[in-house]
């Protein structure tokens, strides 16, 4: 990591003298300026996290070279010196976009803490803005591929979607067709860029942990509840929240989540007070929702709540020519990913692609060309090559497993399989869960169920 880089434009040799010295002991690198227009020269030809700026300069006054800076640079970071204590030149500083206003003479360990204090706050301002454009680069719009007519109107929707500010949206669209992709890509081009996302799957935990994940509990509202817990409402704030298959929420999560999309404010499980956030709700599901209306398994009211703005994600069968487009986009990155000498497809390969009904969706086409890369053994792939329909599950490879006579515990076998998958994966369970065709969550719910939460931590590397 690069040394932070400080400039000091102060016309009094030995205090300038004295901040270098200082400055260079705490391993900063430093570069000073005895006046406004050297300063000004060394801020057009470098780059500085922080500047030292005295208010009396002799070839001008510490605000006239703040006003240049800002119009050089509206980001970085200035710092006011100065002898005479004025509060009306504090206050036109902080207007012009000083960060703060220091007195002379210094306390100089007092100084040394501002300004590590100005630092961090730069480094994480900086570390933010970088994250915030990988995030917008990797969920652009551009990265949900599509040509067919309702992928374009999909795509106008969601364009007007992410600039409504904090409009609640309901995805509705069958398994695998790319809601999560949507939610992020709608958060990511959004003003809440900048904030947290949060996303939960109602199915992947009991009732009990969903309520306690999504609206956080007091230390003692149950009997593990050692100590206070944020749920994701509160951890989002700002941001958004994405419930994915919240049509299979239960009952009495649906109301706690209506009075929250009312009131715009929640109760921790245990708690007495309200907590008021700011935050921009993403639901998705896969079922019928009317029918789950008609069978009073989902709340109307709670329906009309979410269904702000509807976005239906259309199924794969009815994309037309996209399945190709998509095929040769996995293709493509697959045989990065895995150094493979695979070109593309071959006609017959991409006629068999065409002609089937893709229940997975997305998910299933990427799942088959992941294979198929892997699998293939010449530079194009065949229709040999592709493990579609008949033994191939919508979310990749179906196993056929022969049940003995004596019949054998289902319990057992999914522990089995868990263990196994993150045997495989030194316990990465981010990559456990992509063998098992689960979400994080999911797999987590089912290592809690079996207790291996605690002998497997979890590598993400």
């Amino acid at each position: 990591m690069s040394k932070p880089r400080i400039l000091i434009i102060e016309d009094e040799k030995l205090i300038r003298w004295s901040l270098l010295q200082r400055f260079q002991e705490e391993g900063y690198a430093v570069e000073e300026a005895a006046t406004a227009d050297e300063g000004l020269t060394k801020l057009g030809t470098a780059t500085f996290d922080l500047v030292m700026l005295d208010y009396k300069l002799p070839d001008r006054t510490g605000l006239e070279v703040l006003r240049k800076i800002r119009e050089q640079d509206t980001e970085i970071v200035v710092l006011m010196m100065t002898a005479y204590s004025n509060v009306e030149n504090a206050v036109e500083a902080m207007r012009l976009g000083a960060y703060d206003y220091v007195s002379k003479p210094f306390k100089m360990d007092a100084l040394m803490l501002t300004v590590a204090k100005v630092l961090e706050t730069t480094r994480l301002r900086r570390e933010l803005r970088d994250l915030r454009g990988q995030m917008q680069e990797r969920f652009g719009f551009d990265r949900i591929l599509g040509r067919c007519p309702a992928m374009a109107r999909l795509f106008e929707l969601i364009r007007d979607v992410a600039g409504s500010g904090s409009s609640t949206v309901f995805l509705r669209g069958e398994s695998g067709t790319g809601k999560d992709l949507v939610a992020k890509t709608i958060h990511y081009n959004s003003e809440r860029a900048g904030r947290p996302f949060m996303n939960i799957t109602c199915t992947a935990l009991s009732e009990h942990l969903l309520e306690s994940e999504l609206f956080g509990h007091e230390r003692g509202a149950f009997t593990d509840a050692k100590q206070r817990k944020k749920g994701l409402l509160e951890l989002a704030d700002g941001g958004t929240v994405f419930l994915d298959e919240v049509g299979d929420m239960p009952p009495a999560l649906q109301a706690k989540l209506l009075r929250f999309l009312e009131e715009r404010a929640f109760r921790r499980v245990g708690g007495t007070s309200d907590i008021a956030v700011d935050v921009r709700v993403i639901a998705a599901t896969n079922r019928d929702v009317n029918k789950l209306i008609a069978e009073g398994k989902f709340r109307e009211d709670l329906f009309y709540r979410l269904n702000i703005i509807a976005v239906d994600l259309p199924p794969l069968r009815e994309r037309g020519d996209d399945i190709r487009l998509l095929a040769d986009y996995y293709v493509g990155t697959f045989a990065k990913e895995f150094r493979r000498d695979v070109r593309g497809l071959a006609p017959a390969a991409i006629d068999k692609l065409m002609k089937y009904a893709w229940p997975g969706n997305v998910r299933e086409l990427r799942n088959a060309m992941e294979r198929a890369v892997l699998l293939c053994k010449q530079p194009m792939i065949g229709p040999e090559d592709l493990v579609i329909g008949h033994g191939s599950g919508a979310n990749g490879s179906s196993v056929q497993f022969e049940l003995p006579p004596g019949g054998v515990s289902l319990k057992d076998v999914e522990e089995s399989l868990v263990r196994q998958a993150l045997a495989m994966t030194d316990n990465n369970q981010t990559r456990a869960a992509k063998l098992l065709h689960l979400t994080r969550d999911q797999l987590r719910y089912r290592m809690d169920q079996y207790g291996l939460l605690k002998s497997h931590q979890s590598s993400e590397a």
